[in-house]
């Protein structure tokens, strides 16, 4: 038999998935490790730690089932989004990564407005909007910052293109990565030349663009010694995370969709184009599957809010407890609408200072009200979200993942919210079961995608819209109001703070 590794290089750890010819998990092991938080924003991290976590959590998994040793046909990789790792002509490490959540290139992001003309002409050439997340800030701030590290750089990749880099010796990236640079011309799936001459950037030290697909190379001789794997094991491109997690989780044709909460929450919708009009406040990436697209919003707080909530008023309670609590409390938890913009938000307000609120508090207000507020707040930014996603494409299915999708009461809000059933699946892996299957795809061990989904992955679990979906309704009205009447507050806020 053969099998396949799926590898999901995240922020906090390294999680490796061993899935067979059939698509069924084996097992997975997992390495933990820790970024570098530093201060005005910055967090970096050392790629050598990704790779010895990689290798550690591939041979442990090997171990824990021989029969796979030397029997692995495919690796393949989901990474961290946007962040940036610099090779020198001898293709080494040139300083640490910046990573995806390092804020430190505000400077570059204005930068970029200003020299390409505003969001209107950048939005033409990436089709999304600047963000300090991305590669291409990252890239400026090294060029204003480092000039020495800046004129060694012979190459610019993402975490997981450096994992396979290390297993093959090659050098590339693909198109869902590519995407999140915001040096790519999403709609073409080339490197944008006219941005990169705007900005005065070499397009050459960006890598070769494949599909998550293709074949990146084969794992070296000494990899597949020291790996115990096949010796003409291949490694496919992969994909960047999100775009992992949506294959993961059943996202393969028009009209599908999945939602996450997890510590963020994202929507990510299957698109075959981009017809709407796009306006930056979602983004638009090239996807995993060959020649589509995905829309994803996100919300920089979901399940975090809860588990904020937990920590700071009910330290010594269970989140099954707070469960009940919420289960017991009436839909519109006797008007607290909470705002989770615990860090600020992302989509679809782009709002750096926006903050958390509780509204509507009175003496009639209990425990469960306030946990229940939390869990509907969410669930209005998962709204929100939708209906960026629903301008671009019409979603007919909806999957749902994520630690919010195991709480009964938190799935049944969700649903009732958005007014739509939620399928969950028997895989809970998102990202690593992702890049399995383009394994399995990009080794030709089976034809498709919805080939090595249908022989393993099933719904187990349809959760309905029940009576409180008119409620909801007007509630979300008074969650839209509440960022509007709140935002130049939030401002002033945070200014009299930075002072």
């Amino acid at each position: 038999m053969d099998y396949v590794i799926g590898i999901d290089l995240g922020t906090s750890g390294v999680k490796c998935l061993l899935v067979d010819e059939n698509g069924v998990i084996l097992g997975s092991e997992s390495c933990r490790y820790t970024p570098e938080f530093g201060s005005n924003g910055y967090v970096e991290q050392e790629p050598s730690v990704w790779w010895e976590n990689t290798k550690e959590a591939v041979k442990k998994l090997l171990n824990k089932f021989p029969e796979a040793k030397n029997n692995v046909k495919a690796l393949s990789c989901s990474g961290q989004m946007h962040s940036s790792v610099f090779l020198d002509n001898d293709g080494n490490v040139i300083r640490k990564a910046i990573l995806w959540n390092d804020t430190r290139t505000t400077k570059q992001v204005n930068e970029i407005y200003e020299k390409t003309g505003g969001l209107d002409k950048l939005l033409k050439m990436s089709y999304n909007k600047a963000l300090e997340g991305f590669t291409l800030p990252k890239i400026l701030w090294l060029r204003e910052n480092e000039e020495d590290n800046y004129k060694k750089v012979n190459k610019v990749i993402m975490p997981k293109d450096y994992i396979n880099y290390m297993l093959t010796g090659k050098i590339a990236t693909e198109v869902s990565d590519a995407a999140g640079t915001l040096l790519f011309d999403v709609k073409n799936k080339v490197w944008s030349k006219e941005l990169a001459d705007i900005l005065n950037i070499d397009i050459s030290i960006l890598p070769e663009v494949l599909n998550s697909t293709d074949v990146v190379g084969t794992v070296k001789d000494e990899m597949s010694n020291e790996l115990c794997l096949k010796k003409d094991a291949v490694v496919i491109a992969g994909g960047a995370d999100n775009s992992c997690a949506a294959v993961g989780n059943g996202v393969l044709k028009k009209g599908q969709a999945v939602v996450s909460i997890g510590t963020s929450g994202t929507v990510v919708a299957y698109l075959d184009d981009i017809s709407a009009e796009v306006t930056g406040d979602i983004h638009l990436f090239n996807y995993s599957i060959v020649n589509s697209l995905y829309a994803m919003g996100c919300m920089l707080c979901a399940g975090e809010s809860l588990n904020w909530f937990k920590r700071t008023f009910a330290e010594d309670k269970s989140f099954e407890d707070l469960n009940v609590f919420a289960e017991k409390s009436p839909a519109g938890s006797k008007g607290v609408v909470f705002l989770p913009y615990l860090f600020g938000e992302r989509c679809p307000y782009s709002n750096s200072d926006a903050r958390g609120v509780f509204f509507g508090i009175s003496g009639e207000t209990g425990f469960g009200e306030m946990v229940r507020a939390v869990m509907e707040g969410v669930a209005f930014g998962i709204r929100d979200l939708f209906e960026l996603v629903n301008n671009f494409t019409d979603v007919k299915e909806v999957f749902i993942t994520g630690g919010g999708a195991k709480s009964d009461v938190w799935g049944q809000i969700i649903s009732d919210v958005l007014d739509r059933e939620l399928n969950i699946l028997n895989v809970e892996e998102g990202p690593s079961f992702g890049a399995a299957v383009i394994a399995l795809v990009g080794a030709k061990i089976v034809g498709s995608f919805e080939e090595a989904m249908n022989k393993s992955v099933k719904i187990i679990k349809t959760v309905k819209p029940g009576n409180n979906k008119n409620i909801y309704c007007e509630f979300a009205k008074v969650y839209k109001a509440l960022y509007e009447a709140n935002k130049d507050n939030f401002k002033l806020l945070q200014e009299k703070l930075r002072r």
